[in-house]
């Protein structure tokens, strides 16, 4: 089981936003984002911020770090990591099951992630076979898309699916997000895509939004 921030004000919680973090950082990262979300009951949503194990990453020389799973080429759409994206999904899935043990309804669970965290949280969840409460994707891309037609499962083919991106994105060109966004709107999903005037990071409008979309899908 990951190691996680867990923030929630109240006693019991009667839903969860499980939220990755993008390479190299950690579940702190968007902890501090909570309190600005303005949300509706937020004493009952519990926010789960899990650490990804640390491995190393070829593109950044083998250095070790936090990582999903192992980035190998700039171009994040070729020779991709299915075995590192599949164990972060397993170890994702652990997160869904121990909140269900907790007693949330997996309808009342978010999937969210930055980055890579939101490649995995995207990876996940349209695979996930119970229906969620949403699934965000801020900064990020369909990882293994030639095979989301064949492995989605239609649990979630209803689920709504927030994806933000930065229009200056250096990191995760704009056109990833993008070309992710128009398959998944082909397959049917209920996506909403947002740019903004960014770079590879978040902004004060893309939070707001962020806070106005939970409420809707935990309203």
């Amino acid at each position: 089981m990951l190691e996680t921030i867990e923030i929630q004000s109240g006693n019991e919680a009667d839903a969860a936003v499980i939220w990755l973090h993008g390479l190299g950082a950690d579940g702190n990262d968007f902890a501090p984002i909570v309190s600005q979300l303005g949300l509706k009951d937020l004493n009952r949503i519990r926010f789960v911020f899990p650490h990804a194990p640390k491995q190393p990453v070829t593109l950044n020389n083998g250095f070790v770090m936090r990582a999903w799973y192992d980035i190998k080429t700039p171009m994040l759409l070729e020779q991709q990591d299915e075995s590192g994206i599949q164990q972060s999904q397993a170890a994702v899935l652990q997160l869904i099951e121990k909140e269900k043990a907790s007693g949330i309804d997996s309808t009342r669970i978010i999937l969210a992630g930055f980055s890579q965290g939101g490649a995995i949280a995207l990876h996940t969840g349209i695979r996930f076979s119970e229906p969620l409460g949403g699934i965000m994707v801020l900064s990020s891309y369909l990882p293994l898309a030639d095979t989301a037609a064949t492995q989605a499962h239609e649990a979630n083919h209803q689920t709504s699916i927030f994806m933000a991106h930065g229009s200056y994105d250096p990191v995760v060109p704009i056109q990833a997000g993008d070309m992710s966004q128009q398959q998944l709107q082909s397959m049917g999903y209920p996506v909403q895509w947002h740019t903004y005037p960014m770079e590879h990071s978040v902004c004060l409008e893309e939070i707001e939004e962020i806070g106005l979309w939970i409420n809707a899908c935990l309203g």
